[in-house]
Order: C-alpha cells, then structure tokens, then sequence
C-alpha cells in the first residue's frame, strides 16, 4: 500500500509543479484562468496532504 501512496504522492506533486509553472510562465491569463488553477492547486494540496496522513499511519 505504501508504494502506492508514494505514487500517487509524486503524481500529484507533479502535477502541481506543472500548473505553477503555467502560472508563473504566462503572461496573458485571465482572472478566471488564475482562480480555476487557484482552485485545482487547493485540490492537489489536499490530495498530497490527505496521502502523507494516510501514509504515517
């Protein structure tokens, strides 16, 4: 079970690495584009931080 964690740990990760670096790299997002990223960044952190929990128990 721990392999998976780890996997989805460093999934998400890499995804998350990826829409800052959209972000941080475009200069012609709108509004809606920086809140929609905003909000899939919150749901990532969720999921990365809900994986950890679940892997030091």
């Amino acid at each position: 079970m721990g392999d998976k964690i780890n996997t989805a740990i460093e999934y998400y990760l890499i995804k998350q690495k990826e829409i800052l670096e959209l972000v941080n790299n475009s200069f012609s997002l709108s509004i809606e584009d920086i809140i929609r990223y905003g909000e899939e960044l919150s749901v990532l952190e969720n999921k990365i931080t809900a994986l950890e929990v679940a892997k030091e128990n």
